[in-house]
């Protein structure tokens, strides 16, 4: 059990010192104030006359 729970949180540790840059550097380029951008591009995307049921 012990040897079990030592090997989940060494998958933590290293998942969060593998990822924790990576999700820091996306947090400080996507700034709350390109939300409202990336959602409107993403609603003309969606509901854009190109999409895939008219091909």
């Amino acid at each position: 059990m012990f040897l079990l729970l030592f090997f989940v949180l060494l998958i933590q540790f290293f998942t969060y010192w593998l990822f924790e840059p990576l999700a820091s550097f996306l947090e400080h380029v996507f700034e709350i104030r390109l939300v409202p951008i990336i959602a409107l591009i993403g609603l003309v995307f969606l509901f854009s006359a190109n999409n895939i049921e008219n091909n």
